[in-house]
C-alpha cells in the first residue's frame, strides 16, 4: 500500500498566510486613513498570524516522533512570535488603537523580509471581511 499524501500540508498553510500576511502590509501602507477595507487588512494579520502559531505544534509533532526535539524545540522558538504578536493585533484592532498596529506592522514586516511575492501572485483578497471574523472569535 502506497503512502497517503495530504497536498494541504500544515507547511503549505503557513507559506500561503506569510505571502498574505506581506501583502496584508504592503496594501495597509497605502491606506491614507483608517477605512473598512484598512480594519480587514489589520484584522487578517491578526488571524492569520495566530493561525501560524497554531499550526507549529502540529508541524513539529513528526519530528517528536522520531526524538528530533532539539530539531522541533528549534522551530517552536524560530514561531514563538506569531502568537504573542497575533494577540497585540487582535487587541489592538478591536480597541481601534491605530498607533499600536502602525508600531507592529514595521516589527511583523522585519519578519518576513524576505519573503518576495509577485505582482501576479494568486493569492486575491484574503483580508475581505476579517474584522467580521475577529469581531466573532472575541465573542467566543
Amino acid at each position: 500500500m502506497s503512502r497517503v499524501i495530504n497536498p494541504d500540508s500544515v507547511g503549505k498553510e503557513r507559506t500561503r498566510l506569510i505571502k498574505s500576511v506581506v501583502l496584508c502590509i504592503r496594501e495597509l501602507a497605502k491606506q491614507a486613513k483608517v477605512t473598512p477595507e484598512a480594519k480587514d487588512l489589520a484584522s487578517f494579520i491578526a488571524l492569520a498570524l495566530q493561525s501560524i502559531s497554531d499550526g507549529v505544534d502540529v508541524s513539529v509533532a513528526a519530528w517528536e516522533k522520531r526524538d528530533y526535539w532539539v530539531k522541533a524545540d528549534k522551530f517552536r522558538m524560530e514561531w514563538m512570535w506569531t502568537g504573542h504578536m497575533a494577540e497585540k493585533m487582535k487587541t489592538a484592532v478591536l480597541t481601534d488603537d491605530w498607533g499600536a498596529i502602525a508600531l507592529l506592522m514595521p516589527q511583523i514586516a522585519q519578519r518576513f523580509n524576505k519573503v518576495e511575492v509577485s505582482d501576479n501572485h494568486r493569492l486575491g483578497k484574503p483580508w475581505e471581511n476579517a474584522y467580521a471574523l475577529l469581531a466573532l472569535h472575541r465573542k467566543l
